[in-house]
């Protein structure tokens, strides 16, 4: 199936004119309206847009911004004039693939399409490299062990239904991915995947961003704007940091899950909904209803059915697997031909408890593969970081072997108390490092800042 490319300009006999040049190579809709130009992106998926910079009188910058709010992946080439080149490299800063100089040199068009083209299909493989293949791989998340293979039996059993899921987990185990998974591999996936991360957005626009605004709302609000729950219609939406959502708002969301319907900022008319709704967090939604923190109602809404991920360090039979995926997968990237690691190396990342999980693993894989001078990726190739971290990793312990922290005896005290001594003699050890604590004790800092707000450790 070809490529479809939209192409949004004001002058129609250039709209014309690219038409017939590409109309051999993909399939072209025009557009001498911007509005348009973004319903076309909402009802049809596009590849590419060739977006002119000035278009009557809206900037193409903020069209850009519209396209990308609508869906992040498509490619964007800029077309300007050479008075705006300076306004076109800003466009790049925010998303586009590059700009052209009018009047248009044709090859130099043709080589930027399929350059941005080429572009896309790589972020799509690696992102999906092992989906469906491998004996240890379920829809781009890889595991062999017994806890994953129980996360990949919850997502079978759910990919078909449209019940609401929360997935918990610790920043960086994969819980996009697990979203993903559950989108493409049931009914829904020949429709939209749409995420939103709700921490990422400041509160004043984290209800534009979800359910969009018509012209005139208010000041700027020169166009339309699509909310993404309208854009995920018929498909899967994922709101990511759901913990994050201010609490006024999350009475609007549980209308919407509730009534089945919106209606945008500004707009008399709702909008009906036909969408699955994902939910991810690293909070404990639980003890945030209990504090008053997050809606009980919404709770009970969306966490029908829960998926926990399992940290890494407590999955580490998966890590040898993972060092190869990541070892194939960059030597793709940076055309290496890495083909494994030495002794040490790999010991020291058998060992490793990773506080970022899988996410810093694949960080510290790509640096690794970047710096290795041979196939073998030896203990000098590793994040200086990783290594003095391991040194630390000592003081761990000595902090935790013992009967006694410190002074304090443990012997008598409860968990929790235990647990108390243990973060307040870490912090005392870091002097007050709650990045250095929260690595030695092998969880997240934001983990780590509940865990002090908790026991009074401020």
């Amino acid at each position: 199936m070809n490529k479809k490319i939209l192409i949004i300009d004001d002058e129609e006999d250039i709209c014309s004119s690219l038409e017939f040049a590409l109309e051999d190579l993909y399939e072209v809709k025009t557009t001498v309206l911007p509005q348009k130009g973004l319903e076309y992106l909402v009802k049809e998926n596009f590849n590419l847009v060739l977006l002119d910079l000035r278009i009557g009188n809206v900037d193409g910058i903020d069209l850009l911004e519209e396209i990308k709010n609508i869906d992040k992946t498509i490619q964007v080439i800029i077309m300007t004039a050479y008075g705006t080149i300076v306004s076109s490299v800003d466009a790049i800063k925010k998303g586009a693939f590059t700009y052209l100089t009018k009047p248009l040199d044709l090859d130099l068009l043709y080589k930027s399409i399929e350059q941005a083209l080429e572009l896309q299909r790589n972020r799509e493989t690696v992102r999906f490299e092992y989906d469906g293949s491998g004996e240890y791989a379920y829809h781009s998340i890889l595991g062999k062990s017994a806890v994953m293979k129980d996360v990949f039996s919850y997502i079978e059993k759910l990919k078909d239904v449209d019940t609401s899921v929360v997935i918990n987990g610790e920043s960086g185990t994969g819980k996009e991915l697990v979203a993903r998974a559950i989108h493409y591999a049931g009914k829904r996936k020949d429709k939209r995947f749409v995420e939103i991360n709700c921490a990422a957005i400041p509160e004043g626009l984290l209800e534009e961003e979800l359910f969009g605004h018509v012209k005139g709302t208010f000041t700027g609000a020169v166009t339309d704007k699509i909310g993404k729950f309208e854009y995920a219609n018929g498909g899967t939406i994922f709101l990511d940091e759901i913990g994050d959502m201010p609490y006024p708002l999350q009475a609007k969301l549980l209308r919407v899950l509730q009534q089945k319907e919106y209606t945008p900022l500004g707009c008399n008319e709702p909008i009906s909904l036909n969408v699955r709704v994902l939910a991810a967090t690293n909070q404990n939604l639980k003890k945030m209803v209990e504090e008053g923190k997050f809606r009980r109602d919404l709770y009970f809404r969306l966490n029908v059915i829960e998926i926990q991920l399992p940290p890494l360090r407590e999955r580490r039979s998966d890590i040898p697997l993972l060092l190869q995926h990541f070892i194939q997968l960059y030597n793709k990237n940076m055309s290496k031909n890495v083909e494994g690691l030495s002794k040490k190396a790999e010991s020291l990342l058998l060992e490793y408890h990773y506080p970022g999980n899988v996410r810093e693993l694949a960080n510290i894989m790509e640096c690794a593969v970047l710096l290795s001078k041979d196939k073998i990726i030896e203990v000098e190739n590793l994040p200086m970081e990783l290594r003095e971290k391991k040194e630390r990793g000592r003081d761990t312990l000595d902090l935790t072997l013992g009967m006694k922290i410190g002074t304090k005896n443990l012997v008598g005290l409860t968990l929790q108390e235990a647990e108390k001594e243990l973060i307040s003699a870490a912090l005392k050890l870091n002097k007050g490092h709650k990045k250095a604590t929260a690595t030695m004790l092998g969880i997240s800092e934001r983990g780590l800042r509940n865990k002090i707000q908790d026991y009074g450790l401020n």
